[in-house]
């Protein structure tokens, strides 16, 4: 694609970025055939191909965003199928990011759209002030039907049904590998998933420890940033980051890290791009280290040579997070390491389309995020499975909000095949 930006614009490393992203792209269309909105809503400005057609024209005239602009990049998921599909190795990622900062910084929104992203980037990254909001919304929840606007009732019925107590396993420490130590590992614990699913970290914990590693929790890690990146709120997310970076490498220089081992997908891809975020900041260094050295729990259970089960009777329906196959691009471990521990496993149709979870895109976009929940949820329920696993708690919240199979952490399923607890979600399975 031809760019005609000025010399003057290219100083600015958002803006050469941009330009280097735009470059690559040649009009092709392949992004369209696996782009979710562009499935359900049929408009071409809904489709990578088309925001990419928006994002050149606003920051090439450097003009401020409009409505129109706004209304189809804040349409958009980041599930980066797009960036799966493209034959021309477009970074889409980063383009959409850009201009999502670009708006924020232009655009002056509807005050009612202020005040809920405004409440979504105080409250979430926060495990207190998240939970304390969701006893909130679940005493709220039978009065969903007065709510005026859309998102306010998909804010208050995106509460659990039960909400965990504190896990003690969260608080910064560390645990001494059980038998030789093969790895000293830090874990990211995250954010929302400390306050919606404690079990997920206690499981990875459980299993790594066994599997001969040193797991650290440490000190002043807090949320990847990931929530408030994809907002345009720059400013937010790389405090959250830089908190990050700080801290792992403090574990780093001290005692020594082999990996950060991150169990929420989402947030794994915002982390294995800290590189980038930072690349003109006096922590560059740190944050490609950091970087460098994040995995998904399972690349790390790969390298670790998790034992061979039995086979078991549960069907398994694997249910494939966009940041991980598309962020991360690992789409095989997940699957891999099911089947080596005994559970039979199933893929649902077209499993490279998003479930409409993509952070706070359910809440945002609720009408959009209901119809590729209820796809989803088909395509899953269609294969007749007795579980359904997934990477990511937010796919986790979205798919279990529309079906009666359980739905539970690939890890935690992994760590009762190994010797761990039966997971909660499965107490009444036979």
């Amino acid at each position: 694609m031809q760019t005609n930006f000025t010399a003057e614009q290219l100083k600015d490393p958002g803006i050469k970025r941009a330009n280097e992203v735009l470059r690559t792209c040649v009009h092709c269309g392949f992004c369209t055939a696996t782009c979710p909105t562009y499935q359900v809503l049929g408009d071409e400005l809904d489709s990578p191909r088309g925001r990419i057609y928006l994002i050149k024209d606003m920051l090439e005239n450097n003009r401020p965003a409009d409505e129109k602009t706004v209304k189809h990049i804040d349409r958009c998921l980041s599930c980066l199928a797009c960036m799966s599909t493209c034959p021309s190795g477009v970074h889409y990622m980063h383009l959409v990011d850009h201009a999502r900062e670009y708006i924020e910084a232009t655009y002056k929104r509807p005050l009612m759209d202020r005040m809920l992203r405004s409440v979504l980037a105080q409250i979430i990254p926060y495990p207190t002030r998240f939970r304390l909001a969701l006893l909130a919304a679940k005493i709220g929840r039978p009065f969903a039907f007065l709510m005026p606007d859309a998102r306010l009732k998909a804010m208050l019925q995106m509460a659990p049904k039960r909400i965990p107590a504190v896990s003690r396993n969260d608080d910064p420490q560390s645990f001494a590998a059980v038998g030789e130590r093969k790895m000293r590992v830090a874990l990211m614990t995250g954010c929302a998933q400390k306050a919606l699913n404690t079990d997920i970290n206690d499981a990875t914990i459980r299993i790594l420890r066994r599997l001969g590693c040193e797991v650290v929790v440490a000190q002043g890690a807090g949320c990847c940033g990931a929530l408030t990146h994809h907002m345009g709120k720059a400013d937010q997310s790389h405090a959250s980051a830089a908190a990050n970076i700080r801290a792992w490498m403090a574990e780093k220089n001290n005692l020594g890290l082999d990996a950060i081992v991150i169990n929420t997908s989402g947030c794994g891809t915002t982390v294995k791009d800290y590189g980038h975020m930072f690349r003109d900041d006096p922590l560059a260094a740190d944050a490609a280290t950091i970087a460098g050295m994040a995995m998904d729990i399972s690349e790390l259970l790969v390298k670790l040579s998790l034992p061979e089960g039995n086979a078991k009777e549960q069907t398994v329906a694997y249910h494939a997070a966009c940041s991980l196959q598309h962020g991360q691009q690992i789409k095989t471990y997940p699957k891999d390491l099911l089947k080596r521990v005994g559970f039979k496993v199933v893929e649902p149709a077209d499993p490279h389309l998003c479930c409409g979870s993509a952070g706070t895109y359910n809440l945002l976009q609720p009408e959009i995020s209901q119809q590729l929940k209820e796809r989803k949820v088909k395509t899953l329920e269609a294969r007749k499975p007795d579980i359904i696993a997934a990477g990511n708690i937010g796919c986790m919240m979205q798919i279990g909000s529309g079906t009666e199979v359980p739905i539970v952490h690939t890890v935690e399923l992994l760590d009762w095949a190994t010797g761990g607890p039966k997971p909660r979600a499965l107490q009444d399975l036979a």
